[in-house]
């Protein structure tokens, strides 16, 4: 992009336009993962639906590349690329709650934390997460799980409408009722059909939750395993409880004695009645004495946010899943042989369960192509230092080739790695992928929405 475009965009949007000639150029590019260090001609803040669509209109009739930013969590960078505009939602942060109706509206580029804070205040929630500084925009459009999916399902089971700006400068709301084959694509399709500007979400009860975390020695991961794979799909769906693999950090609520050690636990979180008798967690003992356990009532935003300070943007990433239907002893052997070698003190492994509510959705209904799946895996490399990346990578695609003949074969999308081939995404979507190429085809023919993990149009 030469100088006189880049002054034609600033005239044609309200939201500013930052070149890699102004001072704060270098802050503007920056995502989460510090692994992605790409060079944009522009980053142009969208004030509004109106900037989104004249920008969209702005890069199709100059022929220019674009990606789409909400959170800028994406794993692989997706959200910016070399040379290209980005356009960046994140002036979009904005929810607006209807008690009554329990509904919000959300804007584009609004956070796990704004979605949080805005609808607890009503003692409300939306299924969505573990770390409160994700970008609603991308967790949402990829089908999103987090603490709240047994019992309330994924985050686009509980998506009603959603606002799009189209390829053609268009603008649309989407739902069941409203062009319902996009609407259909949206859950799950990822960004592959516009610039979602406000999503509408149905809200469901959550206020104080029962948040909590249980620690094994690594060397217990096969005994663990075992009895997680059978405990958890059996409990009560208020009981939610994802397994990790990890390094203790040092800090609260950790003892000293077990800061740095290696470990295998379930992060917990029960929703219902903080103070009911029965405790469904009491069978923790039955792998072996675990050398932690913790649980406390805690307000839901609590328990989203636990995480933000250990993983805070500017770390270097490198992610890979899978789903899985079972945890195979097979596969236990591998999980072990990977989480005694985790290179650095954030690498990590967890698997999210993703049965219960989400298992009562049709198949055909979203866009999400495994509703049979049981857990959500993701392997991730994590470290500050820029000299460990192609170590935490080396351990990330060495634990994922050993372990996906495990797997179902395709991923959440949102977790596929930056060096995937498209046979993975295709994968991901298994016999969904036909039907959401149609729909790009009508919505997006010449793919100017390929900044992605691309479905590509298929007429």
């Amino acid at each position: 992009m030469d100088g006189k475009t880049l002054e034609a965009m600033r005239e044609a949007l309200r939201g500013p336009v930052v070149g890699p000639q102004d001072p704060d150029y270098d802050p503007a590019r920056r995502i989460y993962n510090a692994m992605i260090d790409r060079r944009p001609a522009a980053v142009v803040r969208c004030a509004d639906a109106g900037d989104v669509m004249a920008a969209v209109d702005f890069v199709r009739e100059h022929d220019l590349e674009f990606a789409v930013r909400g959170g800028g969590h994406s794993g692989p960078g997706l959200c910016v690329v070399d040379d290209a505009v980005t356009l960046d939602l994140a002036p979009m942060r904005w929810v607006r709650v209807d008690p009554v109706a329990r509904t919000a509206r959300v804007g584009g580029g609004s956070l796990l934390a704004d979605l949080d804070h805005a609808t607890h205040a009503f003692g409300l929630g939306v299924p969505a997460g573990i770390i409160s500084t994700t970008g609603v925009g991308g967790l949402t459009l990829g089908g999103g799980h987090g603490h709240l999916t047994r019992k309330y399902g994924l985050t686009v089971d509980s998506l009603v409408a959603a606002d799009v700006v189209l390829a053609d400068g268009g603008f649309v709301t989407t739902s069941e009722s409203e062009h319902p084959d996009l609407f259909w694509a949206l859950r799950g399709g990822g960004g592959n059909f516009g610039v979602v500007t406000s999503f509408r979400f149905r809200l469901h009860p959550v206020d104080t939750v029962v948040g909590g975390v249980t620690l094994w020695p690594v060397a217990q991961i096969r005994e663990v395993l075992r009895w997680y794979r059978e405990f958890l799909p059996q409990a009560p769906e208020d009981l939610n409880g994802f397994f990790a693999v990890l390094t203790v950090p040092p800090g609260p609520p950790f003892p000293e004695e077990i800061h740095g050690h290696k470990m295998c636990g379930v992060v917990w979180c029960r929703t219902g009645d903080p103070e009911a008798a029965d405790d469904p967690l009491a069978p923790v003992r039955e792998p072996g004495a675990p050398a932690f356990h913790f649980t406390a009532p805690m307000p839901y935003p609590v328990l989203q946010s636990m995480f933000d300070e250990l993983m805070p943007t500017g770390l270097q990433w490198y992610w890979r899943g899978d789903f899985f239907d079972a945890i195979p002893d097979d596969a236990i052997d591998v999980h072990a042989k990977h989480a005694e070698n985790l290179p650095t003190a954030l690498s990590t492994m967890h698997l999210y369960p993703i049965d219960g509510a989400a298992h009562r959705v049709d198949a055909q209904d979203t866009a999400w192509g495994y509703r049979d799946a049981m857990w959500s895996g993701v392997i991730g490399g994590i470290d500050p230092d820029p000299a460990n990346a192609q170590a935490i990578r080396r351990w990330c695609v060495d634990y994922w080739q050993d372990l996906h003949p495990h797997s179902m074969g395709g991923a959440y999308v949102n977790f596929i790695g930056a060096d995937e081939s498209h046979d993975r995404v295709e994968a991901t979507y298994r016999d969904h992928y036909d039907r959401l190429g149609g729909i790009k085809h009508r919505y997006d023919p010449h793919n100017l929405f390929h900044a992605n993990q691309n479905i590509k149009p298929s007429g």
